[in-house]
């Protein structure tokens, strides 16, 4: 195995350099420019001739120590040559072409979101399924790094589409299966510090204060229409905790909240909204209103019994809270301010 003065003097490596150089120079890489396509495919290629190199040539990490001094020698103005990110390349390269590779169409996938998202989704992720889903919905949805991160850590992979339904009897293709897709099995309101006792009306307005997370959660497309909605059948009125109306499944979504455990009664009432909904407010060019049903618990089987009859398209998921701690212990923790001044004093 070589060291990283011996490459210097190798006839192989020199050459690569030299070609390397010139494709750097050829795509007119900047480091003002922002992260786009052309930058983050030059990545791809690179990291795979270090991966391809290092096999064939039994270069070991003293070539990504030298490769690193070499580029950002000819590249002075440039980011991204040190070997801190050569390293992230290849390995983040290796991460999608380990048996069975990827394809193509995948890589080119790859080559649409910036390159300091894609470390964060390959350092977050277990699978290369997990962190291609990521890389799509960033994509899809022009989500910023710290979105990203915030749909990561609450697990979205694992929560989106899976919500009980009765989408497929209700609704037609494709339109069922995109409504499916847009619910969750569970919600989580970690914005929220309510406590263990609160009632439907503090839950409810929690999330209209903090409506740019609780937005967020939903997903893209939702736009809040009101709390409380009021709507008037016969000579009595009735008022629906939350509207929305969804842009990409063009209809209004009614969303009812439930503290406790979901029961089946919960799904006749939102039926009955969704009614109403449909006849008042649904125009012409709208789809059928989707009812969602917030609660604290479901049990799959009972939700499930409880929708199989139900002619109007309704979900049912969970929602999690971050629970504020009891008034006792909030003294007995030290402020911001606290530890603004103990970090200053390490500092």
């Amino acid at each position: 195995m070589q060291s990283g003065a011996n490459f210097i003097q190798n006839s192989e490596y020199k050459k690569w350099l030299k070609d390397l150089k010139q494709k750097v120079l050829h795509t007119q890489l900047k480091a003002a420019v922002a992260v786009n396509t052309t930058l983050v495919q030059f990545y791809w290629e690179m990291g795979e001739e270090i991966i391809r190199r290092q096999a064939q040539s039994n270069w070991g990490d003293g070539f990504i120590q030298q490769l690193s001094q070499d580029l950002m020698a000819e590249f002075p103005e440039m980011k991204g040559f040190s070997a801190r990110n050569l390293k992230y390349i290849r390995q983040w390269v290796g991460f999608y072409t380990r048996a069975p590779a990827i394809g193509q169409q995948a890589v080119a996938q790859l080559t649409q979101i910036p390159w300091g998202h894609h470390l964060k989704i390959i350092a977050h992720c277990q699978s290369r399924a997990e962190a291609l889903y990521y890389v799509q919905k960033t994509q899809e949805h022009g989500w910023s790094r710290s979105v990203l991160t915030h749909q990561m850590q609450s697990g979205l992979w694992t929560r989106e589409g899976k919500a009980i339904t009765n989408f497929t009897a209700t609704l037609p293709s494709p339109q069922s299966d995109l409504a499916q897709q847009t619910l969750k099995d569970s919600y989580i309101f970690d914005f929220l510090t309510l406590s263990k006792q609160h009632s439907q009306r503090e839950l409810e307005q929690g999330l209209i204060e903090h409506i740019t997370h609780f937005l967020l959660e939903l997903g893209a497309g939702f736009a809040y229409m009101g709390k409380q909605y009021p709507v008037q059948v016969g000579e009595r009125e009735f008022f629906i905790d939350l509207l929305f109306y969804h842009t990409q499944l063009h209809c209004h979504v009614v969303i009812e909240l439930k503290i406790g455990d979901f029961e089946p009664e919960h799904a006749g009432k939102l039926n009955f909204y969704i009614k109403v909904i449909d006849e008042q407010l649904r125009g012409a060019a709208d789809q059928p209103t989707i009812g969602i049903l917030l609660c604290k618990h479901k049990d799959k089987l009972v939700a499930e019994y409880a929708l199989s009859d139900i002619q109007k398209p309704i979900g049912v998921s969970e929602y999690q809270l971050t629970q504020s701690l009891p008034k006792d212990l909030q003294s007995k923790l030290p402020s911001i301010e606290d530890i603004e001044n103990e970090l200053s004093g390490e500092l």
